[in-house]
């Protein structure tokens, strides 16, 4: 089990609401990439692009690492274990209800003997 810190899991779904930042952590997926490269697709300067990172770094999503006067991101994965489990309890959560649910419905919809039906057997 992944321990979950309710303030780490703030940090990695604040950082996550973010459509840019999801996509910046979507092509960190395929290899690292400088902060300019990170920026690009959206035409923003590199400080904007910094900031991003820099909240993806504090949810633990990002590691940055500098050579020379580029600064190369790379992904860490281990916070997206905590939210998939996260997210698994309520999956649980709701397969469990909907299968309550399941059954008192074919429950309602099964045919039901009549009085007559019953008095003949």
């Amino acid at each position: 089990m992944v321990y979950q810190d309710p303030a780490q899991l703030d940090r990695v779904f604040h950082a996550l609401s973010d459509p840019t930042r999801r996509a910046m952590l979507k092509a960190l997926t395929e290899d690292e990439r400088k902060i300019g490269d990170l920026a690009r697709p959206f035409a923003m300067s590199f400080a904007a692009a910094s900031k991003h990172v820099r909240v993806l770094e504090s949810a633990g999503l990002v590691r940055r690492r500098i050579e020379g006067r580029a600064h190369v991101c790379s992904i860490e994965p281990a916070p997206l274990a905590a939210i998939e489990e996260w997210l698994a309890f309520y999956a649980r959560f709701w397969s469990g209800r909907l299968d309550t649910l399941e059954a008192l419905l074919l429950d309602a919809a099964a045919p039901t003997a009549s009085p007559t039906e019953e008095q003949e057997s």
